[in-house]
């Protein structure tokens, strides 16, 4: 999982694992690379992606299955026990995630573990930034070229995970904005049960139905996501195509409450409540089948 490198931006090249590496192994080679790439952007005078490098050690207890330093970076965090958990959440993030914004990314990671932790103890969350995300404002961020690199790589590290998890351990992935574009073209088997689309502006596909995936679809939108205002059309290469909360999309529409656009993973609002459940595999209020 290696960024492109940026002169800009120094970092050593990102650690090799062999397919048998137990997780402890990844996590402490790669503390030790964040720890090196935040020494190295001080020298060379990049002050804020250093600091926010060091934030990222987490005090030296972090947990990264992959980080690359370079470029925009990329980082894999592990929030709990992958070893010990069976219901196990892969947040696949949107636009405008790099190690600039992690923080952020991290934030919603942390909310969901701890919501999940209160009510099952055996859960872990997986921050996956494993790809370049595109920018808001950019030509990219309307096409779905990102997304087939990106869908590749998380198909990749779905096969990767499973041999850091106790065989009966149940997937979610949970994918926001422009990382629901990356879900829905990533083929998954049958450890992921349940997919969940948020902040969506489509997914490139017409229904559900057509996804490369045995899982539960969920949709949901919160009201005050701006999102609902982008037109879901598909033009040739531009756009998404049908919004997955629109009934005729097919997928399960979970509750979103009041949540913005950036706000799904906020603690304590509905909307993370429901992505919760949607993990857990509980029944969640007033969902519905569009």
């Amino acid at each position: 999982m290696s960024a492109a490198a940026s002169p800009d931006v120094p970092a050593p090249a990102a650690h090799r694992f062999s397919d048998t590496a137990p997780a402890p192994e990844r996590y402490a080679a790669n503390l030790d690379n964040l720890t090196r790439a935040a020494a190295m952007a001080q020298e060379a005078g990049r002050t804020g992606r250093a600091a926010r490098l060091r934030e990222m050690t987490a005090g030296g207890s972090a947990q990264f299955l992959a980080f690359d330093g370079r470029g925009t970076g990329r980082a894999v965090e592990v929030f709990g026990s992958l070893a010990t958990a069976d219901r196990i959440a892969v947040l696949v993030p949107g636009s405008d995630t790099t190690l600039d914004t992690y923080q952020r990314f991290r934030a919603g990671a942390v909310a969901l573990h701890q919501r999940l932790d209160r009510e099952h103890p055996r859960s872990a969350v997986v921050a996956w930034l494993g790809y370049d995300t595109p920018g808001t404002v950019s030509p990219s961020v309307t096409t779905t070229g990102r997304a087939d690199d990106a869908a590749r790589r998380l198909t990749g590290f779905l096969t990767e995970i499973r041999t850091l998890t106790g065989p009966d351990a149940r997937l979610s992935l949970l994918c926001h904005s422009y990382g629901s574009v990356v879900c829905a073209r990533t083929p998954t088997g049958p450890a992921v049960t349940d997919i969940a689309l948020y902040g969506s502006p489509g997914t490139a596909a017409g229904t559900a139905a057509e996804l490369p995936t045995s899982a539960r679809v969920w949709a949901g939108r919160g009201s005050g996501d701006w999102i609902a205002n982008v037109p879901h059309v598909r033009l040739g290469s531009i756009g998404f195509g049908t919004d997955p909360v629109d009934p005729a999309f097919g997928a399960h529409r979970f509750p979103a409450g009041a949540a913005g656009h950036s706000d799904y993973l906020k603690p304590g609002s509905g909307s993370l409540d429901s992505l919760a459940r949607i993990v857990l595999g509980t029944a969640l209020p007033e969902a519905s089948h569009g």
